[in-house]
C-alpha cells in the first residue's frame, strides 16, 4: 500500500462488514435478472447515494442459499457525504436481508482477497439427521485438516481453478462442524461436511451453512483509518489517522491549502518532521 498514491485520487477504501440471509437471494455474486447479495447491495447503496468506480470485492464468496453472519464487502468511492446516515437507511429499507454491521475506511483501489488471512464457516446440520458415530467423524476431521489438494472436494467450476491446494482446519464440537482456512474452492465445505457426516463426498445443502466470520491481515488491520482529535493544526479541518499511527490525513478547505502547505512547502516540511507522513486532502 502506496501510501503517497493517496494524495493523488479522491477515493478512499472501505470496508462493508454485513450479515445477509442467504436463503433469501439467488445467489451471492450479480446476474442478470436475479435478486443476489451484491446486485442489491449495489442497487440500495446506489439509491441512497453512496456509489463507486468499480466492482465491489469481497471478503469471502458463498454458495447459493448459504448466509453470512459476518462477510466484507470493499469497494473504492469518493463519497464525501454522511455514511452513518446511508447505513442507517440501507438497514431499514433491507429490513434483515442484508444489514451492514460497521463500515471500515482505508486505502482505496486494493485487491482486497490479497488481504485477508483467513474465513471461518459453520455448518449447522440437525442434529437428528447425524447418524455416523462421533468417532468416525472425529477420525476423519483429522483426515481432512491440513495442507493438501482439495479437488474430490470442488465441482467442475472449481477444477477450472489454477491452485488446488488448501489449508483448511475443521472441529466438531456441540454438533457443529466448523472450518477455518485461508481460502475455500466452491462447494468445497458443503462437500466436506457431507463427507465427515455420510463418509462419502456429497453435496449438503447451502441452507445449513454461514460464513462465520472473515479475518483481515495486519498489514491491512493498521492501515484502517479513524478520526483523531488529540492533534489540532491550524487551518486543518479535519484530521484522520491509520491504525498503527504512521500516516496522518489533513482535511483542507481549498482556499486554505496553499496556507497549510506554506511557501516552497515549509510548513508542510515542518509538519512531517514533528508528525510524519501526513497526507493533504481538499474539502
Amino acid at each position: 500500500m502506496d501510501f503517497r498514491g493517496v494524495e493523488k485520487t479522491d477515493k478512499w477504501g472501505y470496508i462493508f462488514t454485513v450479515f445477509y440471509n442467504g436463503e433469501k437471494f439467488h445467489s451471492f455474486d450479480e446476474m442478470a435478472g436475479k435478486i443476489t447479495v451484491k446486485g442489491e447491495f449495489r442497487r440500495v447503496m446506489n439509491e441512497l447515494g453512496f456509489t463507486w468506480a468499480k466492482g465491489i470485492q469481497q471478503g469471502g464468496r458463498t454458495d447459493a442459499k448459504v448466509s453470512a453472519e459476518r462477510n466484507m464487502l470493499y469497494v473504492s468511492s469518493n463519497f464525501d457525504g454522511d455514511l452513518k446516515d446511508i447505513i442507517f437507511k440501507f438497514n431499514e429499507k433491507m429490513k434483515e436481508l442484508i444489514f451492514i454491521r460497521k463500515v471500515q475506511k482505508t486505502f482505496p483501489n486494493l485487491s482486497f482477497p490479497d488481504y485477508i488471512e483467513k474465513r471461518e464457516y459453520l455448518y449447522r446440520y440437525p442434529k437428528k439427521r447425524i447418524k455416523r458415530p462421533l468417532e468416525e467423524i472425529q477420525k476423519t476431521l483429522e483426515e481432512i485438516s491440513g495442507t493438501y489438494d482439495v479437488s474430490r472436494f470442488t465441482d467442475k467450476k472449481g477444477l477450472e481453478l489454477k491452485e488446488h491446494e488448501r489449508s483448511v482446519t475443521v472441529t466438531f464440537e456441540k454438533n457443529i462442524l466448523r472450518f477455518i482456512g485461508n481460502s475455500f474452492m466452491p462447494k468445497q465445505v458443503r462437500n466436506m461436511a457431507g463427507y465427515i457426516l455420510t463418509g462419502e463426498v456429497e453435496t449438503f445443502p447451502g441452507k445449513y451453512l454461514t460464513l462465520e466470520n472473515v479475518y483481515l491481515k495486519e498489514e491491512l488491520c493498521r492501515k484502517i483509518i479513524s478520526p483523531c482529535s488529540d492533534i489540532s493544526v491550524e487551518g486543518v479541518e479535519k484530521i484522520e489517522r491509520t491504525e498503527d499511527k504512521e500516516i496522518l490525513i489533513f482535511y483542507v478547505k481549498k482556499e486554505k491549502k496553499g496556507e497549510v502547505i506554506g511557501r516552497n512547502a515549509s510548513n508542510i516540511k515542518t509538519l512531517r518532521k514533528e508528525f510524519g507522513n501526513i497526507v493533504i486532502r481538499e474539502i
